[in-house]
């Protein structure tokens, strides 16, 4: 699993996939889906999948594989080879998220909250297997909120394809766990590996990125600047993150201007556009404000 162009390019997402095994094109296929780096305040966010064929399930079982985090780092990079060297009947693929990404998306002025982000990456993944020629006809998935819900989601947008959305999927179905072990490895070569941007005044050690680690905490308090704030692997629209620049962040005001009017005189909605000449003999056409431009509102009478 080579993420070096992440590595080159950690301010963009990166989606890699394995070679697409023939048998996983002919026979029905089971497809696990789960994520690592979901909660920390720093890195980031990876959605993994592994795929074989349903009749080569218990072959993927007898390698071994287990949830991510009950092994040890040495544990999983010894899984994800084999996971590897089984090619022949073994697919994988991962989805990367840029933590300015992630905080960027959050902070968008339509809200995208992680868990409609979560969905849409897993969702991305298992479309772009089955147009890459994966036969799938089983889907699991470690959960992310109500399980009910997020079963009934993927069964709409994938009908004609059994779908198990459960809690601690990854330590109940093997192809969930192999997805697992591959996304907790991506994360770790990439926080492990981080180049920071040129002019970013930071350095490690950063710790696990979880905002209860004791050299994840020193990390956001000395490389925070008060005016420029972050370096780009802080996902700083996390409460921890947020908590710092309210305390130690310069403060800045950003002065209102009113229109001036006059008094007892509300302003009119017709303010908001302006006329400009048609080029048609007699004519005059109104230029729509960019306050309903951005918001795609158009006049009633035009729909």
């Amino acid at each position: 699993m080579d993420i070096s162009e992440y590595i080159e390019n950690n301010h963009k997402n990166l989606q890699l996939f394995s070679e697409i095994p023939d048998i996983c094109k002919t026979e029905p296929c089971v497809l696990g889906i789960d994520e690592a780096g979901r909660g920390p305040v720093l890195g980031p966010m990876v959605y993994g999948i592994c795929f074989c064929p349903v009749s080569k399930s218990t072959d993927l079982k007898e390698l071994g594989v287990d949830d991510s985090k009950v092994l040890k780092e040495e544990q999983r990079d010894k899984l994800l080879e084999k996971v590897l060297d089984n090619s022949q009947y073994l697919g994988w693929a991962i989805d990367i998220l840029a933590p300015t990404y992630i905080s960027t998306s959050m902070y968008r002025r339509g809200k995208y909250n992680l868990n409609t982000m979560s969905h849409d990456t897993a969702i991305g993944l298992v479309k772009e297997a089955i147009n890459k020629g994966v036969n799938v006809a089983e889907v699991y998935v470690d959960t992310v909120g109500p399980p009910e819900k997020y079963q009934a989601k993927l069964e709409v947008i994938f009908p004609g394809i059994k779908i198990v959305v459960a809690k601690k999927a990854d330590s109940l179905y093997p192809c969930v766990s192999a997805a697992s072990i591959c996304a907790k490895v991506a994360r770790d070569r990439a926080l492990s590996g981080w180049k920071f941007r040129a002019g970013e005044n930071a350095s490690g050690p950063w710790g696990s990125g979880y905002p209860g680690d004791p050299v994840t905490k020193k990390f956001l308090q000395t490389s925070f600047h008060p005016v420029f704030g972050f370096p780009s692997i802080v996902r700083f629209s996390w409460k921890t993150a947020e908590k710092i620049v309210e305390e130690k962040g310069v403060k800045v005001d950003w002065e209102e201007i009113e229109p001036e009017e006059e008094e007892g005189r509300n302003p009119s909605v017709s303010q908001y556009f302006v006329t400009v000449a048609k080029g048609v003999k007699g004519g005059k056409v109104s230029r729509v404000h960019p306050y309903f431009r951005e918001r795609c509102l158009q006049p009633l009478a035009a729909l």
